[in-house]
């Protein structure tokens, strides 16, 4: 059982159930605006999935203590439980840099060790913060090969703006960044030195502003005429 956390004595982080079904279309409408805010095209969620994650026990809520709604997040699993990706993290706007995010997500990452202990957790994003959160729970960069190879996986990555480079790679490369916890590979870590996100963070953005540079390049010809995109800020959510 995943136990309900109280937060800074503001927020009540929990499994979603039953009783927040009420809140399912008000979530599906804060995460169409977000993406629409940071010019993302993230796949859509309808009220109905998100209800049905609810009432599988596979999402986790953030609420104030008076009962209003403040974040959200849901798990996904692909290739017979082989891979958990914990996706569509939202927190409404007002809630934002208050931390709750990072509590959900290890609140999230607490669920999918539950439900699925022998499962290798991913994401993939292009935000650093994000990488924070996921490297302090165990996470470590990985080349996209590495992540599932079933196609309703990448299928959720078909609204985004930098789509054509993941297609025209054969999904080599792209922006964002993929991460993975390997729970058996987790065991040995205590006998190695662990990845230092602090430590490699300015070293992996100067990268990562070196890849956007060579991935939005198109063909000589093309580039006086093509501006390069923004890239998505944050692409947990896949399919």
């Amino acid at each position: 059982m995943i136990t309900p956390e109280i937060v800074n004595d503001q927020y009540i982080v929990q499994v979603a159930n039953e009783n927040h079904l009420r809140l399912a279309e008000t979530i599906c409408h804060e995460m169409e605006e977000s993406a629409k805010a940071r010019g993302t095209g993230i796949a859509k969620r309808s009220p109905i999935y998100v209800m049905e994650k609810m009432l599988e026990g596979k999402a986790i809520i953030a609420l104030t203590l008076s009962g209003d709604w403040v974040g959200f997040c849901y798990i996904e699993t692909w290739e017979h439980g082989k891979f958990v990706a914990n996706s569509g993290l939202i927190v409404h706007p007002d809630h934002r840099k208050s931390g709750i995010a990072t509590r959900i997500k290890a609140k999230a990452f607490e669920l999918s060790r539950k439900m699925f202990p022998d499962a290798k957790i991913i994401g993939i994003t292009t935000s650093l913060a994000v990488m924070k959160i996921n490297s302090d729970l165990g996470y470590h960069p990985v080349t996209l090969s590495e992540l599932p190879g079933d196609e309703a996986f990448w299928k959720g990555c078909s609204s985004c703006t930098n789509f054509d480079i993941l297609t025209r790679t054969n999904r080599k490369h792209c922006l964002c960044t993929g991460m993975l916890y390997d729970p058996e590979e987790h065991k040995k870590e205590e006998k190695t030195e662990k990845w230092n996100f602090l430590k490699e963070s300015k070293l992996y953005e100067r990268w990562m502003r070196i890849k956007e540079r060579i991935l939005l390049r198109l063909k000589p010809t093309d580039r006086s005429r093509t501006r390069p995109r923004k890239a998505n800020p944050e692409l947990e959510s896949v399919a």
